[in-house]
């Protein structure tokens, strides 16, 4: 937890080349897909917590008609507040915009203006809107403005009492969701678009609301026609789930109908098939109209502009079976998208590289598409530098996924990159600083495609049968034939909750680093020679730093992590240090804190074997579904933070690099054309975005705060 600084650096992402490169059709394409994309995103303020949507509000109407300089002067005059308070609210408010809330999206931990209480109000009641809207904007701040600030109680994501979640009413324990996603999985109901209230007379009633924009209630019966209930767990009597569609009705409504309009300028019939099911899905509820729509975009191959939308991450769940709404627009860089082509041109002479037997692959490598992405809108709480999708294991099982490196994210993100412990006396830190874009770039590459993209997962479909031969197939690890597997509605995500996505992130950075051993994968890449060679050590060297330097993730308190990745990369780390043989070390020094140090020469012999062993295990659990082993070795094991690396955890704190945050582009038709709105790389320029972005005050927004205000707000 902590406030936000006013030298917090902004990045801005590239994209005007790669817009001017669409036609007008592909134009009006993206603009509606990206209105789309931003309108469902303020949904991710109901997930966040429950202050966020009322924050927004209240931002919204403070910025609202003032946005030029002569009017902020004036509102800041007016406020009364000192210069270095005034930046101070302008910081907050652009962090709280960037990550669609007051949770940072990356680690979860919440944050505050460094301004005080008084000058937060005052600069928001000297604001032009509050002239009209006093009695709204008075209210909120009565509401929530210490929420902002409160620092005692909630510091993070999760269950109560230690954390909050806006995908749970307040009184919701992590016994009930565990118990009501039971209930979902014996009905085969995705979680992924829902929220679960409990009812506060009756505690074992719920009602778990699918996001749509047709209110309907879903009759969930048995085969045999009855109404099928499920015990909860350490529960005396029988709990009631009621499921409902039409939560953020409102807001899905503006999402179909810009799906609606970008629909009449798709390039294919993929895209129209696409659009039609996503429109049915957001309508509806009914995440399996949105798989037939993400089977539609998996078709789509190679499209000018590519987009993807829906409930998709479940990385701030803290159950893990909830997905957070995102949806991204952005045009194909083809220069970095050949090199891209090529390694899927290799995977299937790649994939029997890794440390598992051949049962444990899938039967037929489903090659997809790998592009190159410059983002024009990335509508959720964070931006990742790459992705693989569609999320859903059937589909990906068997029908095929898509990569997509988000280049100029990367390129953005890599130059706002703050280099720490790391020794400048032996060149690493110089070398880093040069070479860390391109070792970043192949491993993003190797992560979403061969990382994410393999592994078999073993089922027992409802039939009866199984996708493996159930008498013949052998657990490497037990050296006997496989015993456990899925269950006919279980999922990955419902078979491994709370870790089951930073367990998976570990198992596409393992592939990464496992298979930038390899020349011929760094000859795709353009790294021959000695400049694959120090390609090759950088990957290595970025993955122990990066696990170092994760220990601002763990909390202490609760003996939890705040960021998948980084849990990931901590674990990894812990593997590599496990190796022994002075592979990896970590020296206390007087100006540096600490150094991280790994020795290149041994990365063949010592850090390879480690991490094959690492990722066979890894691969054999996912694939058999054995969570017990899993979690012992994974949660139990690797994750586990010593008293030694409590006291690294200090120096790294002391030394801590805020993320940069970034600021992106608008569309507006100018005479029937599709112009971009650019915007200075500050925190004006972020706030600015927002306000034109969404320029007029959402009152539709603000009432769904206010229908579920009571249930949701902290006890």
């Amino acid at each position: 937890m902590s406030s936000v600084p006013i030298d917090l650096n902004v990045a801005s992402l590239n994209c005007s080349t790669a817009f001017k490169g669409l036609d007008d059709k592909e134009k009006l394409y993206l603009y509606y897909l990206s209105k789309a994309c931003w309108e469902g995103a303020k949904i991710c303020l109901f997930q966040c917590s429950y202050e966020s949507p009322a924050i927004f509000s209240l931002l919204q109407l403070t910025f609202s008609d003032v946005l030029d300089e002569s009017k902020l002067n004036e509102m800041k005059l007016k406020s009364g507040v000192s210069e270095n308070s005034w930046n101070q609210f302008l910081a907050y408010s652009a962090a709280f915009y960037s990550n669609m809330g007051n949770f940072k999206s990356f680690g979860d931990s919440k944050f505050f203006p460094q301004c005080s209480k008084e000058d937060f109000a005052s600069i928001v009641k000297s604001s032009f809107m509050y002239e009209k809207e006093s009695s709204i904007m008075d209210g909120l701040l009565t509401d929530i403005l210490d929420l902002i600030y409160s620092i005692d109680t909630v510091k993070e994501l999760g269950f109560p009492p230690s954390g909050t979640s806006g995908y749970y009413s307040s009184n919701v324990t992590n016994d009930d969701a565990t118990a009501v996603q039971k209930f979902l999985d014996l009905n085969n109901i995705s979680a992924y678009n829902t929220r679960i209230f409990k009812s506060n007379e009756n505690p074992y009633c719920f009602t778990v609301r699918q996001a749509a924009a047709a209110k309907t209630e879903t009759i969930v019966k048995k085969k045999d026609g009855e109404e099928k209930k499920v015990d909860g767990l350490d529960m005396q009597n029988e709990m009631k789930v009621d499921v409902m569609a039409g939560d953020y009705s409102s807001l899905m409504v503006r999402v179909v109908e810009n799906l609606e309009k970008a629909k009449q300028y798709s390039a294919n019939d993929h895209q129209t098939d696409m659009l039609t099911h996503y429109i049915e899905s957001f309508t509806s509820g009914d995440v399996n109209a949105h798989m037939d729509g993400s089977r539609a975009w998996v078709m789509d191959k190679g499209p000018a502009v590519e987009s993807y939308i829906g409930f998709i991450e479940s990385y701030r769940d803290p159950l893990g079976t909830r997905a957070e709404w995102e949806g991204f627009c952005a045009v194909v860089n083809r220069e970095m998208s050949a090199k891209f082509n090529t390694l899927v041109e290799k995977a299937e002479s790649l994939l029997p590289l890794l440390p598992w037997p051949k049962e444990f692959e899938k039967d037929t490598f489903l090659r997809p598409d790998f592009t190159s992405l410059d983002v024009i809108s990335f509508a959720s709480s964070g931006i990742p530098a790459g992705i693989n999708i569609p999320n859903y294991d059937l589909i990906r099982q068997n029908e095929g996924f898509k990569n997509v490196s988000l280049g100029n994210v990367l390129a953005a993100s890599m130059s706002q990159k703050a280099i720490t412990f790391l020794s400048s006396e032996n060149g690493d830190e110089e070398m880093y600083k040069s070479l860390v874009k391109d070792a970043f770039e192949v491993q993003v590459g190797l992560h979403e495609l061969l990382g994410h993209g393999s592994g078999k997962l073993f089922y027992e479909n409802e039939d009866g049968n199984f996708n493996f031969d159930k008498s013949v197939t052998i657990n490497p690890l037990t050296n006997t034939t496989v015993e456990k597997f899925y269950k006919a509605g279980e999922t990955w995500d419902s078979k491994f909750p709370g870790f089951g996505s930073s367990y998976e992130e570990c198992r596409a950075e393992c592939v990464g680093i496992f298979l930038c051993t390899n020349l011929d994968v760094l000859k795709i890449f353009g790294h021959e020679g000695e400049g694959a060679q120090n390609i090759m050590y950088i990957n290595w060297l970025n993955m122990a730093r990066a696990g170092f330097v994760a220990l601002e993730f763990y909390r202490p308190e609760t003996r939890s992590w705040g960021q998948a990745h980084m849990q990931a990369r901590y674990c990894i780390l812990r593997c590599l240090l496990e190796a022994g043989q002075d592979f990896v070390s970590i020296i206390k020094d007087d100006s540096k804190g600490y150094i991280v140090s790994l020795d290149r020469e041994k990365i063949l012999s010592v850090g390879l074997p480690a991490i094959h062993t690492f990722l066979n295990k890894i691969q054999v659990y996912k694939s058999t579904a054995d969570f017990d082993a899993a979690k012992s070795m994974y949660i139990d094991g690797y994750s586990q933070v010593s008293e030694e690396f409590l006291a690294m955890r200090t120096v790294v704190l002391e030394r801590k690099k805020e993320r940069a945050l970034f600021v992106q582009p608008n569309m507006t038709i100018e005479d029937d054309v599709v112009v971009l709105k650019e915007y200075e790389t500050n925190f004006l320029g972020i706030i600015s975005s927002f306000n034109e972005r969404f320029p007029s005050f959402d009152g539709e927004l603000l009432d769904l705060w206010f229908q579920d205000k009571e249930m949701c707000k902290p006890l």
